[in-house]
This record gives C-alpha cells, sequence and structure tokens, in this order.
C-alpha cells in the first residue's frame, strides 16, 4: 500500500504502515544490526546507537555522511536526520505477536528528489519484510520502478491540492 503524504506543519509528512508477523524485537534488530541492516540498506551503518549518536550513510564514493539519532527508545522509536529531512521508525507489539511498523519521513519541502525517495523507502520496507519471511527480492529496481510512477503521481497530486 501507498504511503500517506500529507500537509505538515512546516512541511510534509509521509507515513507508511506494516503489519509483519514477527515479534518487535526481530523486526528492531533489521533496522539496528549491521549485518541485518546492510540487507536492505547496504550504505547505511549504525554508529553509536542511542540518542545523539549517529547512523553513518556511506557513499559510494567513500564519503561517510554522518546522520544524527535524534529518538531512540529500544526495541520502539529509532528517528534520525535524512540530509535536511528527518526519518523515524516506531514499532508496536501486536496482540497475535506480530509487529506493527509505522515509518514516517518528515520533509521540509517536496522537490523533484521527493518521489524517489518515497518509492525508495516504499521498496526498502518491502525488501525487510521479504527478508523477514526468508525470502528475497529478485530485482529491486524492477520494483522501484513501478513505485515511482505512483510516488510521483501522489507528489503532483499534493503540490497541485496547495497551489
Amino acid at each position: 500500500m501507498i504511503a500517506d503524504l500529507q500537509s505538515a506543519q512546516g512541511g510534509y509528512l509521509a507515513r507508511y504502515e506494516r503489519h509483519w508477523q514477527h515479534d518487535v524485537k526481530e523486526v528492531w534488530s533489521w533496522l539496528t544490526e549491521n549485518d541485518k541492516l546492510t540487507q536492505w540498506f547496504p550504505e547505511l551503518e549504525v554508529g553509536e546507537l542511542r540518542e545523539g549518536g549517529v547512523i553513518k550513510f556511506n557513499m559510494p564514493d567513500g564519503t561517510v555522511i554522518p546522520m544524527d539519532i535524534l529518538e531512540f527508545s529500544q526495541d520502539q522509536v529509532l528517528a534520525f536526520t535524512w540530509d535536511k529531512d528527518r526519518v523515524r521508525f516506531e514499532l508496536h507489539a501486536e496482540s497475535d505477536g506480530g509487529c506493527h511498523l509505522v515509518f514516517s519521513e518528515y520533509l521540509h519541502q517536496i522537490t523533484e528528489h521527493t518521489p524517489r525517495d518515497l518509492a525508495g523507502w516504499h521498496v526498502c520496507l518491502d525488501v525487510i519484510e521479504a527478508l523477514l519471511a526468508g525470502r528475497t527480492i529478485p530485482s529491486r529496481k524492477d520494483m522501484w520502478n513501478g513505485w515511482y510512477v505512483k510516488y510521483k503521481q501522489l507528489t503532483d497530486a499534493v503540490l497541485t491540492n496547495q497551489a
């Protein structure tokens, strides 16, 4: 399901929700343990896992971009800067032993790059879901191409409604 994108104070909020049949600790491990994290987002690396700590974005040219951890609560919340924006993972245990994940990206503005990022995060969540289930995604690029079209339409519609 496509993310919800709404105007928010000072910008926009993209919100994704997933319900997975895996417990919170298992899902949390895919967000915070480097050996698992790199399977769904190879450029990311946890430096110091704490509020005020850092997550590193390792660029292909060897440049490392530090991203500050803004909010951290073990097995519940991980939020960090994302360029000029910020992202937040929030986990809730469900009564059936599963996990409700809410992923949000707070955007200060919508740019031409926004639908690319939104499609990318969508694919990341789908890849985590597949990995949790012991599956792989044959072509992330093909998946991303399909979601990019939808997120381009979504961002265009939000901007049109703002005008």
